[in-house]
């Protein structure tokens, strides 16, 4: 079975990330050099242990764009957005025996070093794929 682990982020996560002020405590590169660490290693583990299918991180949430209907017509709104705080910020995709086995893979995201405040607040979606849309029947 495939199941997608969803990781998320604010504005203010990218920018202190990038070493912009954002009134909390910025990244030092050692943090960021270590993140990165953690990551490669992490993903090397997953694609090692054949349970990678897929990683990307995605950019910030200053470079989204939003579509939505109004009047019937798709209107474009720039990211970020005021309504959301919290936005997708990078997914894997592992394909392995269980759900119990995805969210402990999952688990192992909360070792990813961080600054204390960013640690805190971090949480990680474990969700089944669906190949059809009877998986979609509860």
């Amino acid at each position: 079975m495939k199941y997608m682990i969803l990781t998320y982020a604010s504005q203010q996560d990218y920018d202190g990330m990038a070493g912009k002020p954002t009134g909390r405590p910025v990244w030092s590169a050692e943090d960021f050099a270590a993140m990165g660490e953690f990551m490669e290693s992490f993903n090397k583990d997953l694609a090692d242990s054949g349970e990678l299918v897929e990683t990307r991180g995605l950019a910030a949430p200053v470079l989204t764009r939003r579509l939505q209907l109004q009047n019937g017509v798709p209107v474009v709104t720039d990211g970020p957005y005021a309504e959301a705080q919290e936005v997708l910020a990078g997914y894997w995709i592992v394909e392995c025996e269980s759900f119990d086995r995805a969210t402990e893979i999952a688990g192992r995201l909360a070792s990813c070093p961080a600054p204390p405040e960013v640690a805190a607040t971090a949480v990680a979606d474990v969700r089944p794929l669906v190949d059809s849309r009877a998986d979609l029947e509860l």
